[in-house]
């Protein structure tokens, strides 16, 4: 396992995530890129728990997915599979596991701040925390990606699946776009990596 992580962490986590991962029946696989997921967590029919990550996020997103996935295992392990999936079991199990992490010899301190207010109430995902995912994206290698809240007012963009959007007012939290070839409105997330045309 310890070869596995070696080149996806940091290296002042690597002995504390080890200790958390010392299950026969877990077993952590990293993946090519999701566009839907960094990561998932699961039971297998056969009795085993598998965790896995996308292998092209940088190490502190990497890190902050396999701990939320490794805090999935432990609030099935606790309380069984009769809970909300990012309940307040998980939130409480998921700050518990985070706490030894959350310091400079594993992440930067601009990120620190931000980690330690987000853990305040961890969200199903860090994607829905803009500032922190804006923080985190410095860590990327670029892509030629932009966040929708970057976009201009009626510019138009792409997602992955090459569907061509116009970006329109702003709601509470997420963003009305049109897509040009059916004129649908869709809402997205403030986060959302899309790839700018205008």
């Amino acid at each position: 396992m310890r070869n596995k992580l070696k080149d996806y962490i940091p290296d002042a986590a690597l002995p504390k995530t080890l200790s958390l991962l010392e299950h026969d029946n877990l077993v952590v696989k990293i993946k090519s890129e999701r566009k839907t997921r960094h990561g998932d967590y699961k039971r297998l029919l056969n009795g085993q728990h598998q965790i896995t990550v996308n292998s092209n996020l940088n190490e502190y997103r990497f890190l902050i997915t396999l701990l939320h996935e490794i805090a999935h295992f432990e609030t099935y392990k606790e309380y069984g599979r009769d809970i909300k999936p990012h309940g307040e079991e998980w939130k409480y199990i998921f700050q518990h596991i985070m706490l030894p992490f959350l310091n400079p010899n594993i992440f930067p301190n601009s990120l620190l701040p931000l980690l330690a207010k987000h853990f305040k109430n961890p969200k199903a995902s860090s994607d829905s925390d803009a500032i922190l995912a804006l923080a985190l994206k410095q860590y990327d290698e670029p892509n030629g990606k932009t966040y929708i809240f970057e976009v201009p007012y009626g510019s138009k963009f792409k997602l992955h699946n090459k569907r061509v959007f116009k970006k329109g007012n702003k709601r509470i939290k997420r963003f009305e776009c049109v897509e040009v070839n059916t004129g649908k409105l869709y809402l997205f997330n403030p986060n959302a990596e899309v790839e700018l045309l205008d």
